[in-house]
């Protein structure tokens, strides 16, 4: 079954009952649902969810890929799947397959997500893809697993490296108090 309208808006109610000062942030994506938006829907340009993993090792560490398309590195994660239940299924199965690190080597930290970003994405003509947002719910898990094989159509590469290295303040900060 797939990600409904409602998972995403509980997903998203949950999180902002334990960070209401980003009610105003989050607040277009509430009005994307409202106006029946299909979020889960990459062919929805005004904004659709993906589900991101910030996986963290014993010593802190946490593990990012080189992203082929955008040539940067980010953390793991994608679009939405018809098979995918739930955010966080989604966010476990984008990592399992960027990475192959099999699912029951890692574990989720939370059921709720650790953070939620909306960001730009540039066109891309070969996809047929308009600029558009991405409403990215991430996800921190726990493993002692490696790196076993990278998703080649999608990942260049992948490295562990200290929290300190994740750009986004509000979230380093999130997951270094999450891992105390």
């Amino acid at each position: 079954m797939a990600i409904t309208a409602d998972h995403i808006r509980s997903t998203l109610h949950g999180y902002l009952d334990e960070h209401p000062d980003e009610k105003p942030a989050l607040a277009p994506v509430l009005g994307l649902l409202d106006d029946g938006a299909d979020l889960a829907s990459r062919k929805e340009f005004r904004g659709h969810a993906t589900a991101g993993a910030i996986l963290a090792r014993p010593d802190g560490r946490i593990l990012h890929i080189h992203h082929l398309a955008l040539d940067r590195w980010l953390l793991p994660g994608g679009h939405l799947e018809a098979q995918d239940d739930t955010l966080l299924e989604a966010a476990l199965r984008e990592l399992t397959e960027e990475t192959g690190i099999p699912a029951d080597a890692v574990t989720a930290v939370a059921d709720r997500p650790v953070h939620i970003d909306v960001h730009p994405i540039p066109a891309n003509d070969t996809k047929g893809e308009p600029d558009h947002q991405h409403i990215d719910f991430r996800f921190l898990f726990r493993t002692t697993a490696d790196v076993h094989q990278l998703q080649t159509e999608e990942v260049t590469d992948a490295a562990w490296r200290d929290a300190e290295t994740i750009t986004d303040e509000r979230l380093r900060r999130r997951v270094a108090a999450a891992l105390r």
